[in-house]
């Protein structure tokens, strides 16, 4: 039987490691340096591409965007974290699990392991060195933040290196035609016959609930005619 290969792309802020703290003086080296002011309030991070980050960052300091900043700033955000490996081998921390998790798909036949993140490749390769947890990872698979493509494109743009790297493809979704899938699709009825899939009738009403009096039920009421009565 052939092997199925499989593409696992992990996230790595928050899923495999925490370096918040280095996050947030690499920002606010990168904000001086390219704007010349200093940095009053971040944008926040977590689940974010660093392009959407910047570009809030900047909004909320008053700085008038143009079309260099976003460059600029990719740059210098990419030197503020290789001046900070010590910091992150330091104040980062692999999460729990992490680790083992990375450990046990490793052993696995035909999986492959790489990243999809929203930071720029750079920094990426960084925190997952400095930690020591590159070691699984096929980093040349990766989708990382180019300030051009959504995340979405970055998962194709992943599948098509891991394909071309390993030589196999990696399908988005295995189909599956057994009897089990055909078998819990839902049945098609004809008309007038009722689905065993059908939901469960309402309970009855219980026999001391009030009943609405129906229109045959309904005491008849014989319209009161008025006669003017003739003066004696």
């Amino acid at each position: 039987m052939s092997t199925l290969n499989r593409l696992v792309l992990w996230n790595i802020d928050h899923t495999l490691v925490d370096v918040g703290r280095v996050t947030r003086d690499a920002y606010a080296e990168a904000f001086k340096r390219t704007t010349g002011r200093g940095l009053v309030r971040l944008a926040p991070t977590a689940g974010r591409t660093e392009s959407e980050i910047i570009f809030e960052t900047l909004a909320f300091n008053d700085i008038v965007t143009t079309d260099d900043h976003l460059p600029a700033f990719m740059a210098a955000l990419a030197d503020a974290f290789a001046a900070r490996r010590a910091d992150l081998e330091k104040h980062g921390r692999v999460l729990a699990g992490a680790r083992e998790a990375l450990a046990a798909l490793a052993r696995v036949p035909g999986v492959v392991q790489s990243v999809l993140t929203g930071s720029v490749r750079p920094n990426a390769t960084l925190k997952l060195t400095a930690l020591g947890l590159a070691d699984h990872l096929d980093l040349d698979s990766g989708g990382y933040e180019t300030g051009v493509y959504s995340k979405a494109a970055l998962l194709e743009i992943a599948r098509a290196r891991a394909a071309e790297r390993h030589g196999a493809p990696f399908p988005s979704r295995p189909r599956s035609t057994s009897p089990t899938r055909r078998a819990t699709s839902r049945p098609r009825t004809s008309p007038g016959r009722r689905s065993s899939r059908s939901p469960p009738a309402a309970p009855p009403r219980p026999s001391c609930a009030p009943r609405a009096p129906t229109p045959s039920s309904r005491p008849s009421r014989t319209p009161r005619r008025w006669s003017r009565r003739r003066p004696p």
